[in-house]
């Protein structure tokens, strides 16, 4: 009788049965446990296979980052949910009385926190998401108790009004990121993020493969992907890419990506000004509910409607004018608002592909809107403008 157990003695003293193998299969040994499997490895000049697959891994790796150097990339953090978790989790750590951003890219580009803190004393969080309504996180911070600071609501009309939210799912990430993905982010920011510049989705071979110039089946249009526009530090400090200044190409490309909208049909739920008009109701009802939470707390909250100019401010006020948005917004929030075509300090900047202000002007810029912050805000101590040099 067969024994339900074998033995290593008997798998290594065990002769192979059939010409090529030179070890037993289950079909050699029919009723009995098998052992665990031992893959055959062939005899090879290992040592030198795995020096010359390092060698080519590094000469690939070293020619993927002069590729994009060449290209103008310098290494930096990036713009992921795990990183903007980690500045909303300051809020519940004991920073919760500070003055917080959100909005999207044009707060987060145009508004530089280094120059803000050298004006007021205090360097607000930033969380701010580029192609993203700000409403997920205003509902966000009106359900957290801890937070009881102040609160910067930057509108882009076609984003804030229509609750688009491209990286929305930010803010469940946030309360269900786990251990793994925490110490992944860490290991991240410290080893990888600051020293390699290819490190960002944009240019990932998959993504440039994509993005080349396949023709296009008939009957299709296809839709060209916005491209790197800013690079971000390490609290989320961002800024507009300075290629979009020094290479007309770019500029170029950049503004025809957004010029596709100005000619799409809307949407199937705007396609009617019946609808149109629900969209944004229900949008300026989700803030006046937000807004009076926070209020009710003591959070002070101010909107702030950032520049944009040429085509792109014709097509905003074109689709959604200031008068059946923002206006109505303030009005049924109750809250003050800050808009560009109100202050002429806040106009006249460069803004390369029409949306977001270059990074050389963005310091001026902040220059120019944070007394405009302060003075809608609960009163401010002397110390809160220490200098407005930018």
């Amino acid at each position: 009788m067969p024994s339900s157990i074998s033995s290593s003695d008997e798998t290594s003293s065990a002769q192979p049965l059939r010409a090529g193998f030179v070890r037993l299969t289950a079909a050699d040994r029919p009723g009995v446990a098998q052992p665990v499997p031992v893959r055959d490895i062939p005899v090879q000049p290992w040592r030198w296979i795995w020096i010359g697959a390092a060698v080519l891994a590094l000469l690939l790796t070293g020619a993927w980052e002069w590729q994009w150097r060449a290209f103008g990339v310098t290494p930096g953090y990036r713009n992921s949910n795990g990183e903007w978790a980690m500045q909303r989790r300051r809020i519940d750590q004991g920073e919760g009385g500070k003055t917080v951003l959100i909005g999207s890219s044009r707060v987060l580009f145009d508004v530089q926190l280094t120059q803000w803190q050298r004006l007021t004393g205090e360097r607000p969080i930033q969380l701010a998401m580029e192609g993203t309504s700000p409403l997920p996180m205003l509902e966000d911070l009106a359900a957290d108790p801890n937070f009881k600071g102040r609160l910067v609501v930057g509108v882009a009309p076609l984003l804030f009004f229509t609750g688009y939210a491209y990286r929305g799912d930010v803010v469940p990430y946030t309360h269900k990121q786990t251990p793994s993905q925490k110490i992944g982010n860490w290991l991240s920011m410290h080893l990888i993020e600051p020293w390699l510049a290819f490190d960002d989705p944009d240019f990932a071979l998959a993504t440039v493969v994509k993005r080349q110039a396949w023709p296009a089946r008939d009957g299709t249009h296809p839709y060209i992907a916005v491209r790197k526009l800013a690079d971000t530090g390490a609290d989320r400090d961002t800024h507009m890419w300075t290629k979009l200044q020094t290479d007309a190409g770019y500029r170029a490309l950049a503004r025809r990506i957004w010029a596709q909208q100005f000619h799409r049909p809307p949407p199937p739920n705007m396609d009617t000004p019946a609808k149109q008009r629900s969209m944004v109701d229900e949008q300026i009802r989700r803030a006046v509910v937000a807004v009076a939470t926070l209020r009710a707390r003591g959070v002070q909250v101010v909107f702030v409607r950032p520049p944009s100019i040429g085509p792109f401010h014709a097509f905003e006020e074109k689709v959604l004018p200031r008068a059946q948005t923002w206006d109505v917004l303030l009005r049924r929030t109750g809250a003050p608002g800050i808009h560009f075509e109100d202050h002429p300090q806040l106009r006249g900047y460069e803004q390369p592909e029409w949306s977001h202000i270059a990074a050389t002007d963005a310091r001026r810029f902040t220059t120019a809107l944070v007394p405009l912050v302060e003075g809608q805000l609960a009163p401010a101590p002397p110390a809160r403008l220490a200098s407005t040099k930018p």
